[in-house]
């Protein structure tokens, strides 16, 4: 195998999804993968939502990446729900992702 291969071990190399339509009759299907998890959790806007919605009623393919996300929030949400993060945790959280969008916007 290549040595730029996921499976190649090198510790600086990451696993990243393939970028692309995932039905090669709906080139926008990368896109709306994409933008699953805002659908699921409610943070889209009106208008994304809408085209997300009408996307998922026309590609199976896509409907069924939504299905197995929206099973994982599911999971998630049962397996998870009632526990509370102790406040250090919570502030150093809060501490890095702000350093994190920090330096992505500089």
């Amino acid at each position: 195998m290549s040595g730029t291969d996921s499976t190649s071990g090198s510790s600086d190399e990451r696993w990243t999804p393939p970028i692309g339509p995932v039905d090669p009759e709906h080139p926008e299907c990368a896109a709306v993968i994409a933008e699953v998890w805002t659908l699921l959790d409610g943070e889209c806007t009106v208008e994304t939502r809408d085209k997300l919605r009408l996307h998922l009623e026309e590609c199976p393919t896509c409907l069924r990446h939504y299905g197995v996300e929206e099973k994982i929030k599911r999971l998630i949400a049962t397996k998870c729900s009632g526990e509370r993060a102790p406040d250090s945790l919570r502030e150093r959280l809060r501490i890095e992702i702000s350093r994190t969008t920090i330096i992505r916007h500089s």
